[in-house]
């Protein structure tokens, strides 16, 4: 699986810790969009796109099953989130 292609477009809201969105494209043939970039405490890092359930927590709909892939998202989003102007 191969990451072909990111977008990420920067918010700028005062006082939010949410400085992006950003869509990733896998293998030219799949797309993940509404990945929140987020500022915490130790840098950015990303949150994958979730739904609120019955019981007022968050699901994620979409997100990586190991820690290798979740890198290689965060490393590519964050990537991008810094070129972007």
């Amino acid at each position: 699986m191969q990451i072909t292609s990111v977008n990420v477009r920067k918010i700028e809201k005062d006082g939010s810790r949410m400085k992006g969105i950003a869509s990733v494209l896998l293998d030219d043939s799949f797309a993940i969009h509404d990945i929140r970039i987020i500022e915490g405490d130790n840098g950015l890092f990303i949150a994958m796109p979730s739904r609120k359930t019955a019981t007022g927590g968050y699901r994620d709909i979409a997100h990586p099953i190991n820690p290798d892939v979740r890198k290689m998202f965060e490393d590519a989003i964050i990537k991008a989130y810094n070129e972007a102007e």
